[in-house]
């Protein structure tokens, strides 16, 4: 009975390279073999098999039998399987294919879909999966080592990470163009206080922003807030009239370009932020994960949304 271990390479060679040339001694001479080499590693093959692959001799040559064409046909599959195991090798050992996972906290949802873009444009045998959640999510998934690269505007002391500023992130405080305080300038500490917040839920970066900054104005003064799930129910609440909001400018950059939410001005505002590219130090970093951070460090903050000049 054949053994399939028992067929080599060597001998799948040998059978095409007489299909290709017609005679033993032009295959041997086309692989690098002597003529008895390329006779020894039919033999061997056609011993294993049990049957006649190669016609020697006559007025046409070495011809393949029907046996002989169904290795061959073999040959040709394994050849095409190989060639395109030996692609997707050079593909992942350069960088050009793989999965990278990418976190990103809820502020960055407004911009990482255009940059996902971006990258598959550029690099489309790399499957990038992006996770998108709030801080304390994204702390999780950090800390289970979930995520290769993440997106976030304050890097966290544990686990050790690997950080690169990839450009600014203001936050600024909003309000309807019809609010009293909207479009003013130096508004005091006083005034503000006075007002509403609506706030985002505890985990929420933005809101331990909006509490710190809130409490350094105030020195204590006790404010009324609302808290609400989501960016997007944040806007639609300043613009119903609820409150007012500390909230990131990528956030609200088409509202405020159209004109639909206004800043407000005051001392601290808007709040100074970078977006941070990260990973945990102890990350082994795939060429993959290498191009994925090399690609968006050298955009330098190209992909976020952007104020139109006034």
């Amino acid at each position: 009975m054949p053994k399939l271990d028992a067929v080599t390479f060597k001998q799948l060679r040998a059978i095409r390279a007489v299909a290709e040339h017609g005679t033993l001694s032009a295959a041997a001479e086309a692989v690098g073999l002597t003529p008895p080499a390329i006779h020894t590693q039919l033999r061997i093959l056609e011993e294993n098999l049990g049957c006649k692959l190669v016609d020697r001799g006559g007025a046409q040559g070495a011809r393949l039998t029907a046996e002989g064409q169904a290795v061959l046909r073999a040959e040709l599959t394994v050849h095409s399987a190989l060639e395109n195991c030996l692609q997707q090798v050079r593909a992942l050992r350069d960088g050009q294919s793989g999965v990278v996972v990418l976190g990103v906290v809820s502020t960055g949802k407004y911009f990482a879909p255009g940059l996902v873009a971006r990258l598959q444009q550029h690099y489309p045998g790399i499957d990038v999966v992006l996770r998108v959640g709030n801080r304390d999510m994204i702390m999780r998934a950090l800390q289970q080592q979930a995520l290769d690269l993440v997106i976030m505007g304050r890097p966290p002391r544990r686990p050790v990470m690997e950080t690169v500023v990839i450009g600014d992130h203001p936050h600024v405080m909003i309000a309807p163009p019809t609010h009293p305080l909207a479009g003013q300038k130096n508004v005091s500490a006083k005034d503000l206080m006075a007002e509403t917040f609506i706030s985002r839920e505890g985990g929420s970066g933005t809101r331990i922003m909006m509490i710190r900054y809130l409490d350094r104005i105030g020195e204590g003064t006790p404010y009324r807030s609302i808290e609400m799930g989501t960016n997007e129910t944040i806007k639609q609440a300043v613009m119903a009239g609820l409150g007012i909001a500390l909230i990131s400018q990528h956030t609200v950059t088409e509202e405020l370009n159209s004109g639909r939410l206004m800043t407000i001005e005051s001392a601290g505002l808007p709040i100074a932020r970078k977006w941070f590219l990260l990973h945990r130090q102890d990350l082994r970093v795939t060429p993959a994960i290498a191009t994925v951070h090399q690609f968006i460090s050298d955009l330098k903050g190209d992909f976020l949304p952007r104020l139109l000049p006034e």
